[in-house]
């Protein structure tokens, strides 16, 4: 792995992402001198500094060191990027993030969990299963996790190597797994894919990466994914992959087992945990063990995270009965949101839940505009914030707006109480407007994928 290289020394650009900064730890494991660059600081970036790996922030060409073996760029980063101009003028080797990753799995034996939705969970689950049995493996993944001391990496032999596997920019095409889940699929990056024909070709394109000989599980539950069966498992025998469909509803009896041994909620936790379960079973790994580890995983960065209790004073709360809890979770698409507000439901049924949504990507909005306007039907109070507008990739189109999805939603549900706050520093005002007096108990969930999660510290 990248031992053509000689000098052992790397460059990123856009290091503060969830999964560069991952791969930048899996080189300063393999004593790189590690380097790299971001936008904006962040909690990730100070992480890094933390590690030993110097990160600047800004782009700009004096920032690559004068020794450089090899530079890595996020998928996200456009082709202007001065550091990146650097260094194809030096003739430096250079890899996107993706293309590095790859890289990996023709070395180690992989493990890619793929999908559009439950990705983070089902790869932390899978890892903490082989830990638990002795497997040891490398693990990239995209979020942060306790067992692995709040980071998205854990060094393991040179055997086996966890992965989550990103479709956007069709990313997943450059890797080459043993072993694959896949989730589901769903109308997502649409503005890179732009229709959803293109997603089940890339999908299916994926598959046909796999090693020969490789193990297989797909999700009969989702209709996108059992709807091409015939596809799915043609693509596999091409490469002798064995295939294995999973379902709830097939295996009633391992459905209890997962029930009553999982500590997160959510059917989709379920299904999730019904995927590892599959699969480390045909490792030979024992039921009881596969339970064990997975009762023990209590979630993870930004999935479900219990981050404090609210501020009652902050926002002006006199009735102070009960402690209202507050959360964070990364749910950015509409089946997301759903799937985690069932989960929220599950969890506290005798709660008034109080979403507070910021849009991630206004393309996004406007591509399952429809979609957004339904997603939020099991919360009681909606509270939508601006839409985050990811840098080179979005243009706000003003009938698309968090204002215009506040007027969608009132008008075809009236059951749900949804107003629109331009800045966070007036949620706490909202907050004291909605709980004020009252005797009900709330929970509040701070969800999207964009800055809204920089915001919770101020609430608790």
């Amino acid at each position: 792995m990248f031992d053509h290289i000689s000098e052992k020394s790397v460059y990123f650009i856009g290091i503060g992402g969830i999964g560069m900064s991952s791969l930048a730890r899996w080189f300063k494991a393999q004593n790189w001198a590690v380097f790299g660059s971001d936008m904006t600081e962040s909690k990730i970036t100070q992480e890094l500094k933390k590690d030993g790996i110097k990160v600047k922030i800004g782009h700009k060409k004096a920032n690559l060191e004068s020794k450089l073996g090899l530079v890595i760029y996020n998928n996200a980063i456009p082709v202007g990027n001065p550091e990146l101009l650097e260094a194809k003028k030096r003739g430096l080797p250079i890899y996107s993030y993706p293309e590095a990753v790859g890289e990996l799995t023709k070395s180690y034996e992989t493990f890619a969990v793929a999908g559009a939705h439950g990705k983070s969970t089902t790869t932390s689950l899978l890892s903490l299963v082989l830990i638990r049995a002795g497997f040891d493996p490398t693990v990239i993944v995209g979020t942060k996790l306790k067992e692995f001391g709040d980071t998205n990496f854990r060094l393991g032999n040179k055997d086996y190597l966890v992965l989550e596997a990103d479709e956007w920019k069709a990313a997943f095409l450059n890797y080459f797994p043993t072993f694959t889940i896949i989730t589901n699929i769903d109308k997502e990056h649409l503005d890179f894919y732009k229709n959803f024909e293109n997603v089940e070709k890339t999908f299916l394109k994926f598959i046909s990466n796999m090693k020969l000989g490789g193990t297989l599980l797909v999700n009969k539950d989702n209709k996108n994914l059992y709807r091409l069966k015939k596809e799915i498992e043609k693509a596999a025998k091409e490469k002798s992959v064995n295939v294995i469909w999973y379902s709830l509803s097939d295996r009633p009896d391992l459905k209890s087992k997962l029930k009553k041994s999982l500590s997160i909620p959510g059917e989709h936790n379920l299904m999730n945990a019904l995927a590892v379960s599959m699969l480390t079973k045909t490792l030979g790994i024992e039921e009881k063990l596969i339970l064990s580890a997975l009762h023990d995983y209590k979630g993870a960065w930004r999935r479900f995270e219990y981050r404090g209790d609210l501020n009652v004073r902050k926002c002006k709360i006199r009735y102070t009965k009960y402690k209202i809890p507050v959360y964070d979770d990364y749910a950015h698409h509409p089946t997301e949101i759903d799937a985690t507000l069932s989960a929220f439901r599950e969890k506290f049924p005798k709660y008034k839940i109080v979403c507070v949504f910021e849009p991630h990507q206004a393309k996004r909005l406007q591509n399952l505009f429809k979609e957004f306007s339904v997603s939020f039907d099991k919360a009681d109070y909606l509270v939508l914030m601006p839409t985050y507008k990811v840098a080179g990739r979005d243009k706000i189109n003003k009938a698309y707006t968090s204002e215009s999805l506040v007027k969608r939603i009132s008008r075809s549900n009236k059951n749900l109480n949804v107003s629109f706050c331009r800045d966070y520093e007036k949620l706490p005002k909202v907050f004291g407007e909605i709980m004020n007096d009252s005797k009900e108990r709330f929970v509040i969930v701070m969800m999207g994928a964009g800055t809204i999660a920089n915001h919770t510290d101020n609430l608790i």
